[in-house]
């Protein structure tokens, strides 16, 4: 099937399906003609792809991801491990939204907020502390 058709059958665009294709995750076949020849393997592989970056791995987590995946050999641990990995990234980032959140609610709740010019959010950006 041509590009089109894997887009539409993956949810993918076109250019991130050319791009999966340039960092070699994917490789579809080539017709005679030289098009690209996608087989419903390589569409499930892009679904897979598209799940993963969805959850939040990079690039390189689903190469291993994919890796793992096509290995009927491999260990269930080594799955997991890079799920636990993930989820720890997510508590890390959601630590820090939670600070942020924090002092950009502080910021405006000393803000007056009317039609003075002083504002502790400019001071506090401009790295002028209250």
């Amino acid at each position: 099937m041509n590009i089109g058709s894997a887009a539409k059958m993956s949810g993918l665009p076109a250019k991130t399906i050319r791009y999966y294709e340039d960092i070699e995750l994917i490789q579809p076949a080539r017709a005679g003609n030289g098009y690209r020849d996608y087989s419903q393997t390589d569409v499930h592989r892009l679904r897979f792809l598209q799940r993963s970056r969805s959850l939040g791995f990079s690039i390189e987590e689903c190469r291993s991801l994919l890796s793992l995946y096509e290995d009927k050999n491999r260990a269930s641990a080594d799955v997991k491990e890079l799920a636990l990995a993930k989820i720890e990234e997510v508590d890390r980032k959601i630590r820090e939204l939670k600070s942020l959140k924090s002092t950009l609610s502080a910021l405006a709740s000393n803000c007056h907020g009317d039609e003075r010019p002083d504002c502790p959010i400019m001071d506090d950006l401009a790295g002028r502390r209250l």
